[in-house]
C-alpha cells in the first residue's frame, strides 16, 4: 500500500505534543469579541486537547 500524504490543512491547525497528544484553538475568538465576558475570551484564548475519534481521524490525516 502506498505512503499516504499528510492533510496539509490539517497539520497548520493542529499540533502534536512530545507525549503525543494533539492540540488546537479554540473556536469563536476572531471576531464580535465586544459582546463575550473577560472569562470566556480567556477561555477561548487557550489551547485543547483533540481527543477520542477525533484524534484518530487527525493522525491519520497526519501521516501518525
Amino acid at each position: 500500500m502506498p505512503k499516504l500524504k499528510t492533510h496539509k490543512g490539517t497539520a497548520k491547525r493542529i499540533k502534536l505534543t512530545s507525549t503525543g497528544k494533539l492540540t488546537r484553538r479554540r473556536a469563536f475568538g476572531a471576531h464580535l469579541l465586544a459582546k463575550k465576558s473577560k472569562s470566556r475570551k480567556r477561555a477561548i484564548n487557550t489551547t485543547a486537547v483533540v481527543t477520542g475519534g477525533n484524534a484518530k481521524n487527525i493522525k491519520r490525516a497526519l501521516g501518525i
